[in-house]
């Protein structure tokens, strides 16, 4: 089994990797088939329309997840890691206009969204939580070409047959061939006790079957950047966040606050979780903005790697940027390993795929920079994902804010407090994380669905009621 660095960390836009980017990604996969021969194309046929409707909790939630101007933007061409986040406002009231898109390479479809892309809370489809329906039909409104594709989680897009071959080859040895293919954490530390490396070693072995040394440190870099910028553009924000619920920013106020106490070194017993928690929600802001983040292993968790990488730069005196690579490698690692026996997306699994997931990775990464051994590193993430079992995804109004913003703040406080216990242990522990990451999968599977992203229940119904 092997999922690149890459792949778990994809820079992109807010508020939904699964909601916003995945869809987005759907759009431009589905004007790439239009363009290919991978499908009959009935003689003198030409695609003149395109009709999409979105199932399931991306339906229930797409509204708040800005799902349908992701749809928007991908059919008009853009892509999550290139679209530019100050262009998308006119891009999308010029489609709205016109009722037409024009995506780079294509002649203008008819696309009207009000009319073309439905929200169907109705049917969901059988693959997946995330399904989403795109058709193509020509002048006359004969259905040319049809595909349905599932957002996974972390921006990943698979059609329905892309699917079903992926739960076919779960146990199967099969894709990128690697000298480290653990597909379990026993499997990661046996491989690591034969070889004598680090997790962040065999990852970074595995990574170069397919790049040089000098691209991987420059794709790491990259992500450590957009992360870093991230954060900074969060705290230096203000005003209230979009789509209704009036939430105001708060990472700013608090980090101008907490540079007062730095600098008049009054002492504060909460100094460190309250730097982790401004780093995670100025972020986390940033994303429900609309913003550019990185999946860390979602945009909904997307706080929580990078405040604990800052929470380390800030409080190591030996931090460095190696550290900084050899963190994201076995951030990366778990991550892959938790993706492949369970999953990293809400509407699976609840918040517990996405924030515990992340409180994991980030736990395991720190750890790896705190000189943790492999047992070690694979208990600190044992002890963040187990302490976030059975937490539900429950957005209010479907919106990526409350209660996400501060829930990355203590996935981000749990992360550090995880790495901290396992270091200072000899790595032996009573729950094996692969025993932690199965219960987290048999309890999405038993998790009602209106606590999976649906927003038809738990905080999503009770604060309105109130």
């Amino acid at each position: 089994m092997f999922l690149s660095v890459f792949d778990v960390f994809k820079i992109g836009i807010g508020p939904s990797s699964s909601h916003t980017m995945g869809p987005m990604s759907a759009a431009v996969r589905f004007l790439d088939l239009i363009l290919s021969s991978d499908w009959p194309r009935p003689a003198n046929a030409h695609v003149a329309a395109i009709k999409v409707s979105l199932h399931g909790s991306l339906a229930h939630t797409g509204i708040g997840h800005g799902t349908g101007r992701a749809v928007v933007l991908g059919l008009m061409g853009e892509r999550p890691d290139r679209v530019d986040p100050d262009h998308m406002e006119a891009i999308i009231e010029k489609v709205e206009r016109s009722g037409r898109i024009t995506p780079p390479g294509h002649p203008a479809y008819d696309f009207q969204p009000k009319t073309d892309l439905v929200f169907d809370k109705k049917v969901p489809l059988p693959g997946h939580a995330n399904g989403m329906s795109f058709s193509a039909f020509d002048r006359d409104g004969r259905l040319l070409l049809k595909r349905v594709y599932y957002s996974i989680g972390g921006g990943f897009v698979v059609t329905d047959t892309e699917l079903e071959a992926m739960k076919a080859s779960k146990n199967k040895t099969d894709g990128v061939k690697v000298p480290y293919p653990f597909g379990t954490a026993k499997q990661m530390l046996e491989m690591a006790a034969r070889s004598g490396l680090s997790i962040a070693q065999m990852k970074r072995a595995n990574e170069e079957c397919s790049m040089s040394p000098e691209e991987l440190d420059a794709g790491l870099d990259r992500i450590w950047a957009a992360m870093k910028s991230c954060i900074d553009r969060g705290l230096t924000q203000e005003g209230i966040l979009p789509g209704g619920l009036k939430v105001r920013r708060r990472a700013g106020m608090i980090h101008d606050k907490l540079q007062d106490e730095w600098r008049s070194n009054k002492i504060n017993p909460l100094l460190a979780n309250d730097w982790l928690s401004v780093y995670a929600m100025a972020v986390n802001e940033e994303n429900a903005a609309g913003g550019r983040v990185v999946t860390s292993p979602t945009n909904g968790a997307a706080g929580v790697v990078p405040a604990t990488i800052r929470y380390y730069l800030h409080f190591h005196e030996d931090a460095d940027a190696q550290g900084i690579r050899d963190y994201l490698l076995t951030a990366a690692a778990i991550g892959g390993i938790i993706k492949f026996n369970a999953s990293i997306s809400g509407a699976e699994v609840g918040c517990q795929g996405e924030v515990g997931s992340a409180a994991a990775m980030a736990a395991a990464g720190l750890a790896a920079v705190m000189g943790g051994s492999p047992e070690q590193i694979e208990n600190a993430a044992e002890i963040a994902l187990e302490h976030h079992l059975g937490m539900t995804c429950d957005p209010v109004a479907g919106l990526v804010q409350v209660p996400c913003i501060e829930r990355n703040a203590l996935g981000a406080v749990k992360a550090v407090t995880a790495a901290s216990l396992a270091v200072k242990g000899d790595g032996q522990h009573f729950v094996p994380l692969d025993a932690c990451i199965e219960t987290m999968r048999q309890t999405g599977e038993d998790m009602n669905e209106k606590y999976k992203e649906t927003s038809t229940g738990g905080l999503a119904v009770n604060v309105v009621e109130c």
